[in-house]
This record gives C-alpha cells, sequence and structure tokens, in this order.
C-alpha cells in the first residue's frame, strides 16, 4: 500500500482536502492529520476493518483501547452508556481542547474499540482539520497518536510519512503541530483518576471537579 501524502492549511483546511481524507475513511482506510495534541490517525469506528487497521498500523496490542474524536458533547452522549456530572463539568471547562474523557461506552460502540474494556475515551479537539473532518463525516472518528506503538508521537506530516508509509493510506501534511499532548482522565469509578498528563494539568481537573 502506497502513502499518499497531501499538504492542508491548518486553520482553512482546503475542502478538496477534506473531501479526500473523508473518502479515504469511508472506505475503512486510515488518515494521519494534524490536530491540536500532534498528529493522530483517524478511521471510522464503526467499521471493524478500520478499526483492525488501526492496529495493525501502529502495532499496538488489541487489548488497548482507542480514543474518538467527538464535534461535540451531544455527539459524546451518543457514544456513552451514562454521562455523569463529572462528565459535563470537564466537558465544559476543557473542550474543545487537549482533554481526553473516558466515559462508559454505549451498546453502539464496538467492543474491539474499547480493547474489550466496555470504556471509552474521548475528546473533542480544536483542530479545524480534526472537526471539519468529522463534519464532513456527521460522525466522530478513532484518533490515536500517529506512531508505531512505543514510538514518539509524530509532531509533523513528514515524520508520520517517514515513520508509517505503507502502513496508512493519507497523511494530510499541515507542518509541525506544536502540541503538549492530550491530557486523559478517567471518571468511570467513584473517585476520578488521572491516566496521564499532557497540556491539562491535573491540578486544574482537580480544581474543576472540586466540589464534586
Amino acid at each position: 500500500m502506497a502513502t499518499d501524502l497531501v499538504e492542508v492549511d491548518a486553520e482553512q483546511p482546503q475542502p478538496e482536502a477534506i473531501e479526500r481524507a473523508a473518502a479515504t475513511v469511508r472506505r475503512g482506510r486510515v488518515v494521519a492529520i494534524p490536530s491540536d495534541a500532534l498528529y493522530t490517525l483517524v478511521a471510522d469506528p464503526f467499521n471493524l476493518r478500520a478499526v483492525s487497521q488501526v492496529f495493525r498500523a501502529k502495532g499496538r496490542e488489541i487489548h488497548r483501547s482507542l480514543p474518538l474524536l467527538v464535534a461535540d458533547a451531544m455527539m459524546a452522549e451518543d457514544l456513552a452508556s451514562e454521562l455523569n456530572n463529572r462528565f459535563y463539568i470537564l466537558a465544559r471547562r476543557f473542550w474543545p481542547g487537549p482533554l481526553t474523557i473516558i466515559v462508559p461506552a454505549s451498546a453502539r460502540v464496538p467492543l474491539k474499540v474499547t480493547g474489550n474494556t466496555g470504556r471509552l475515551a474521548l475528546r473533542q479537539s480544536r483542530g479545524k482539520i480534526a472537526n471539519a473532518l468529522i463534519a464532513a463525516l456527521n460522525q466522530p472518528l478513532i484518533s490515536t497518536s500517529a506512531n508505531m506503538s512505543g514510538s514518539p508521537t509524530c509532531r509533523s506530516g513528514i515524520d508520520v510519512f517517514g515513520m508509517m508509509d505503507g502502513r496508512v493510506d493519507l497523511v494530510l501534511d499541515a507542518g509541525a503541530c506544536s502540541g503538549e499532548g492530550a491530557t486523559t482522565v478517567d471518571i468511570t469509578e467513584p473517585y476520578w483518576k488521572l491516566i496521564r498528563e499532557g497540556a491539562v494539568a491535573e491540578k486544574e481537573i482537580a480544581e474543576a471537579l472540586q466540589a464534586t
């Protein structure tokens, strides 16, 4: 499989580039795009062939879940079996932005996407390209770091192409990303838990949730 590289403007993505990426996702393929938190691989979470392609592209263990990007909290409601007060507090405070929130998955989400855990990591991105692609497809997207498992996340389209040529179908190259990567927090248990700290500090989450 040859990987195509297409240049795109991060702030004003060209419609033809977005449509090309959307068509690739519709075919069950994997696309690398820039986001507000480094480069990410996106694909259709409801297409099990596409889900398998993501695992293969990264060399990722199948028991590890795949995060999803959503357009807003309303789209998140369709993907979760329930959303508690902590979710809405965090989403209002940090979305769109670099905070991934782990919630219980609804039956609509393939178990394979959750790494067979029944839990789902959701985020609303500030990235114009990611949001344009979600809007074009009118659905959430798998969004996992653009790298081989165990390697650093790629900060440019050329880096992604160099590492993942032949593993993904298309790279949208908008130059270098300077984001730190997203913070991940799990709110499925009685006590919330920081899974990974990134651009949002643990202290900020604690302050937002202190009344709950």
